[in-house]
């Protein structure tokens, strides 16, 4: 029996890999997604970075009353529907029955106004909706606070055909 020489085993060094720099993420929104948002992931990190908290300031907006039966109640909110301020009857303080009153509208829209105006808000469109005691008192106290008023619009939802009539009396 003859003996086998093996061959010694040559093992091949792979080529040496020089650590590559890492590419730059790309941003993984879509470019309709950048347009919706406003790029407000981009401030946010950029302000995150600075380790301050910035405030935007937010010139125009819109102010919606909605003045019902037993309750009046305001939300001012930027072009994109984002509320900034709001205020109810019930978190000014009145109960019951006062909450549909003017004077009830009257603080509600001023407290909501203020509070916008000290995040830099100084012009609204308005949109008014039902038909409650506070609808009119809150849009001259939104005046009264100081924002300027571009716009005035009633968006009461009024039906077109009614309600289905019930059947006819037989006599």
């Amino acid at each position: 029996m003859a003996e086998e020489t093996k061959a010694p085993e040559v093992v091949e060094e792979a080529p040496a890999v020089e650590a590559a720099a890492p590419e730059p993420v790309e941003d993984a929104r879509s470019e309709a997604m950048k347009i919706v948002m406003g790029d407000v992931m981009q401030a946010a990190a950029a302000s995150a970075e600075d380790g301050k908290k910035r405030r935007r300031s937010i010139p125009a907006g819109i102010a919606h009353i909605t003045a019902s039966f037993n309750n009046t109640q305001c939300c001012i909110t930027d072009a994109r529907g984002n509320v900034i301020a709001w205020s109810s009857a019930g978190k000014a303080g009145f109960k019951g029955s006062r909450k549909s009153t003017a004077f009830a509208g009257t603080l509600v829209a001023q407290e909501c106004a203020k509070s916008a105006i000290g995040q830099g808000m100084h012009e609204v469109e308005v949109r008014v909706q039902g038909a409650g005691a506070g609808r009119e008192s809150a849009i001259r106290a939104i005046a009264n606070a100081g924002m300027a008023i571009s716009q005035i619009k009633d968006i009461t939802p009024m039906p077109h055909n009614g309600c289905r009539q019930r059947k006819r009396r037989r006599v």
